[in-house]
């Protein structure tokens, strides 16, 4: 048995004191780098634990259509034209526009002289205008509140939540002019314009609005938007140029979103591009609410069928992979809604599917409700319950 005198202890004391510093010191020193290297690389793995805590199964709806006063027979077979507002159905056909409850009982109906007829709700309200013509009305299932005529063609109109109406029409001196009516039909703003306006959408609570222009730029064509306010005569700003032919635009608060006919983007309040996706398909249609935009696009030709989901204005988009050509497009109370060739599918903005229903006969369309998805047919209007 080896014998130790007190030096020696001491110094088997300290050597063990000194590896049990060592020893703490590589801990922390370990911890320090996994902190530091979890702080580099946040971007990578934060947003894959957003949706812990939050988990849903996916809801399989029946499908099945009501009955009663469904199906609602349509007699000009593919032509009429669809919405929903405020708990009403508005259907318009080439003579004809019709007012129906959720529960498909006709509540009015009113034969118009339109030719071309467009038609547009918001606020239950549904706003018609002759694409072309000189007439446009505001109606509901009451009555006509209004009607405008214009001496120059409406090239569009559009209708606001807060029951406000902007019509766009030809300009004997500028490209084009609007005119804003209040949800009175009394007349408060004009603007003339010196560029080609192909769509506008209402802002502020219907103070102002956004607009998206059709120019040449560099040789080829571009669009870029602008907003402002009814109540002042600047605009709050204008966009750079967007590489596509713009076909629809949505405001928001943090800016607008563009629609056009082979690429989409975000613009924030600056002007500037914040996101850009270029589709590679065709375009088949796209929504946009409260910043929070869908766009289905179908390649035929590679059997590829896809969603992209965007959920705020900076973000690049999510793919959402659908295994059969998508038809239609909305978004309601933060969801995704598409319609496949044979099913109706919602989805959250991260991707995760929330509820399907199985589709029995061939649509063109739909419209979201609180309760029900009502679905346009060739020559009907289907309704079924829809839980998501």
């Amino acid at each position: 048995m080896p014998v130790y005198d007190a030096e020696d202890i001491v110094e088997l004391r300290n050597r063990s004191l000194r590896r049990k510093r060592r020893i703490r010191f590589l801990i922390f020193l370990l911890v320090a780098m996994t902190a530091f290297t979890l702080y580099v690389t946040r971007s990578a793995w934060m947003p894959k634990i957003k949706g812990i805590g939050k988990h849903y199964s996916t809801i399989v709806n029946s499908g099945k259509l009501a009955e009663g006063n469904f199906p609602i027979g349509v007699s000009e077979e593919g032509s009429c034209q669809l919405r929903q507002t405020g708990g009403k159905v508005i259907v318009l056909t080439d003579v004809e526009v019709f007012f129906y409850n959720t529960d498909g009982a006709l509540m009015r109906k009113h034969q118009h002289a339109y030719t071309n007829a467009v038609l547009r709700a918001a606020d239950g309200r549904a706003l018609i205008y002759e694409h072309g013509g000189n007439d446009m009305c505001i109606e509901d299932e009451e009555g006509t509140l209004y009607k405008k005529h214009f001496s120059k063609s409406i090239m569009f109109a559009r209708i606001s939540k807060e029951g406000y109406a902007a019509v766009v029409t030809a300009s004997d001196n500028y490209d084009c002019e609007i005119n804003v009516y209040d949800s009175t039909g009394k007349w408060i703003y004009e603007r003339k314009c010196m560029e080609h306006v192909n769509d506008l959408c209402f802002t502020d609570k219907s103070g102002g609005c956004v607009i998206s222009s059709i120019k040449a730029e560099n040789g080829k064509l571009v669009t870029t938007a602008q907003a402002f306010s009814f109540s002042k005569g600047e605009d709050k700003w204008v966009s750079a140029g967007l590489d596509t032919f713009g076909l629809e635009v949505y405001g928001f608060k943090d800016g607008a979103f563009v629609l056009g006919i082979d690429a989409c983007g975000y613009i924030d309040t600056s002007g500037q591009i914040s996101s850009y996706y270029r589709y590679d398909g065709d375009l088949i249609g796209g929504a946009s609410k409260g910043g929070k935009s869908a766009v289905i696009v179908n390649n035929d030709d590679r059997r590829k069928y896809i969603m992209a989901l965007f959920s705020d204005g900076s973000s690049q988009p999510l793919i959402v992979e659908l295994d059969e050509p998508s038809v239609d497009v909305s978004i309601y109370d933060g969801l995704a809604y598409v319609m496949c060739t044979d099913e109706m599918r919602a989805y959250d903005f991260d991707g995760s599917l929330r509820s399907t229903a199985a589709i029995s006969d061939s649509y063109s369309g739909f419209v979201r409700s609180k309760d029900y998805i009502f679905l346009k047919g060739y020559n009907k209007i289907d309704r079924i319950d829809y839980e998501s």
